[in-house]
């Protein structure tokens, strides 16, 4: 069996990328991107500040993508995060491992104490990855996203000063 791992965003990111721009994986964030938005995406990644874009391996097999970022939500400095595995390798438990490991790597930056994701209330499988990494759901909020469309979506919290995970070492304790 194979350890999941984290990867630094890197320009492998681009296939994968590509391979989530599908109707099925993006039905719940206003479909696929043109080939120049996605392009766009892989740059914003690459150069993504306060912090980061991880590629999702499974031994040597990049299977999905996971990152979090610094954003203001309900008047407090948080993280926001987001996920996506490539649909064959669905229903293992990858993607909520995945954000579990990007948690802790949140965590231990020591800058925000929240990890907020905000999937679709329709989105059964992504709010079910939340619960299974240990988010709290908040409540139901209109939530923009792409820019200038307004989805319902529930608001998912991740105490990071929970965790157990001193800053700046990345290591549980």
């Amino acid at each position: 069996m194979y350890a999941l791992r984290l990867e630094a965003w890197s320009e492998a990111g681009l296939t994968i990328l590509h391979r989530q721009n599908t109707p099925g994986m993006t039905e719940h964030v206003g479909g696929p991107e043109t080939e120049q938005a996605v392009i766009a995406r892989h740059q914003r990644y690459l150069g993504l500040d306060g912090g980061e874009m991880l590629i999702v391996r499974l031994g040597d097999v990049a299977i999905g993508s996971v990152g979090y970022w610094e954003r203001e939500w309900g008047g407090e400095d948080v993280y926001e995060t987001g996920y996506g595995i490539l649909p064959e390798f669905g229903g293992h438990g990858y993607a909520a491992e995945g954000l579990r490991l990007a948690a802790h790597r949140a965590a231990a930056r020591g800058t925000r104490r929240h990890l907020h994701a905000f999937p679709h209330v329709d989105h059964a499988a992504s709010n079910a990855v939340c619960r299974k990494a240990g988010f709290e759901l908040v409540g139901e909020v209109s939530f923009e996203y792409p820019k200038g469309t307004w989805l319902q979506s529930h608001d998912w919290r991740l105490d990071l000063s929970a965790l157990g995970v001193r800053p700046h070492d990345g290591q549980a304790h």
